[in-house]
């Protein structure tokens, strides 16, 4: 896991192991080091990276995805319901006054509910989590009884919905129905904060 310093956004990248194919989670670097911190864990352990992945396409995990792909080589995987948000990474970098200027997105592969993506013997299922984005995704690799869940879920918190297409009913909905239905011993890679887990926000969580 890797961490940039404005947002304290969590950038995640999974591997198989045998195959050494690899997926990027989230790479919503801004600054130099946050690219070469990036390059050194791939390189490092000679990954090869098969998809970038967003749970969402807010620009703090999504501004440094179009540069992931053409990187390494893969292609931009989301919910085409967050199109709107890709096409809009300049307009969100002015809104947070960031100190970048990122290039409108495009998502090259649509996700949907229910799509596996498979890395080596890595299985990865999506699942569709509306409420913080319309296009909020989890994904969830029940081999090794993980998810990476974006801002839908924190550690006794939830995303924000106060910008468009959030939706607090949505979101709880999305939690109650999505995350908690998970083995309560998954552990949750959230997109901002400590892991978690299914079982712990079951019972602690005061927004879901």
């Amino acid at each position: 896991m890797l961490s940039t310093q404005l947002f304290g956004e969590n950038i995640f990248v999974i591997w198989d192991e045998t195959s050494l194919e690899a997926a990027v989670i989230d790479p919503g670097m801004m600054r130099n080091e946050e690219y070469e911190e990036l390059e050194a864990v791939i390189a490092d352990r000679q990954l090869k990276v098969k998809y970038v992945l967003l749970t969402h396409a807010h620009v703090d995990h999504a501004c440094a995805a179009r540069w992931t792909a053409e990187k390494f080589g893969a292609a931009v995987h989301g919910s085409m319901l967050d199109a709107m948000w890709a096409n809009a990474m300049p307009q969100q970098a002015e809104m947070f006054h960031l100190p970048i200027r990122p290039q409108a997105l495009t998502i090259d592969h649509a996700l949907e509910e229910g799509q596996v993506l498979c890395l080596g013997n890595v299985e990865i299922q999506v699942i569709a989590t509306p409420g913080h984005t319309e296009g909020g995704l989890v994904f969830y690799a029940p081999k090794d009884g993980v998810a990476f869940v974006g801002d839908t879920i924190f550690l006794g918190s939830v995303g924000r919905t106060d910008l468009p297409g959030g939706d607090m009913r949505t979101l709880v909905e999305s939690i109650r129905t999505k995350v908690f239905a998970l083995p309560a011993e998954t552990v949750l890679y959230p997109g901002h904060g400590p892991k978690t887990t299914v079982a712990y926000e079951r019972e602690n969580n005061p927004y879901a």
